[in-house]
């Protein structure tokens, strides 16, 4: 979602301007697979990192990685990763990543967050990512999370008051549109964006026809608690993205700015864990208690 130049924008808005087109121009950079799924004749898969996955943990953390395929509505085949970090998680972490990564190069990532927070970790890749088949778009982006869904569902049975969902980047779009659909748990938001255009062209007030990623027209039918986190700095998706979202969202707690964060370091800042862990530990809780004592 970087500048377009001038032969860019000619083609980014053809005549008549095609949502999926747009989508492709602005958001998705898929990296080479950092990673492979084997599968083997009695359907289970075994997982191969690769060095672009920069796996910084030994053989124990490895063995707690599980991955398997799921098929889409749209009939791609995604790869799926779940993270064992814990044996008595508070919640599971359905994780959406950002853009340029896969789950090999975020498997890292995702052992040292769930063991800090004490949650384990479900991810997935887009379609077009990874070991995962088809092309990237904003429909399959939909499609993908709602078969990740079913499928951390099917296979573990997690309660959806115990799965929690967290978007980051790019990853916040099919997060916020999946949460506008249906109650879970609570959703965390890290760098979202309001609108594809608006992304793009930061001048844009409404809503186009044509405008890809609308998070900031479904964030309002969100019902469940959303924390919001975003740096001040960012210079990928602005900060004024995530300040609308968060003033957007009906049910929020205190959310985290962090000043000076840019789009690809706000997990070095140590409120980061510190306003993860307060979050988990104590706010979802707390608002669930206080829902069920209101409905009683």
């Amino acid at each position: 979602m970087q500048g377009l130049s001038c032969s860019e924008l000619c083609y980014l808005f053809c005549c008549p301007p095609l949502p999926s087109r747009i989508a492709a121009k602005l958001a998705f950079l898929p990296p080479s697979a950092s990673y492979s799924v084997n599968r083997h004749e009695n359907g289970d898969c075994t997982l191969h990192l690769g060095e672009g996955s920069e796996w910084q943990y030994g053989d124990r953390e490895l063995g707690g990685l599980e991955v398997f395929t799921t098929e889409t509505r749209r009939g791609n085949t995604i790869a799926c990763m779940y993270v064992r970090c814990t044996d008595d998680p508070k919640y599971t972490i359905l994780f959406s990543h950002g853009n340029a990564v896969d789950i090999g190069q975020m498997s890292s990532f995702y052992v040292g967050l769930g063991s800090r927070i004490d949650c384990n970790i479900f991810s997935y890749d887009y379609s077009g990512y990874g070991a995962s088949t088809g092309v990237p778009s904003e429909k399959n982006l939909y499609a993908d999370m709602d078969a990740a869904w079913a499928a951390l569902q099917k296979r573990y049975g997690i309660s959806p008051d115990k799965i929690v969902l967290y978007g980051q980047s790019i990853g916040t779009v099919p997060t916020i549109d999946f949460a506008s659909r249906f109650e879970v748990g609570a959703i965390i938001l890290q760098a979202p964006l309001m609108s594809g255009m608006r992304v793009a062209f930061p001048s844009t007030k409404r809503t186009w026809c044509f405008d890809p990623f609308t998070s900031c027209e479904k964030i309002g039918k969100v019902g469940s608690l959303v924390l919001v986190i975003h740096g001040t700095d960012d210079e990928v998706i602005d900060f004024s993205h995530g300040l609308a979202i968060y003033e957007r969202a009906p049910r929020t707690v205190e959310p985290l700015w962090i000043e000076g964060a840019g789009h690809n370091d706000v997990e070095l800042y140590a409120q980061y864990l510190e306003r993860l862990r307060k979050f988990i530990q104590k706010e979802v809780g707390q608002q669930r208690h206080i829902a069920g004592n209101s409905s009683s």
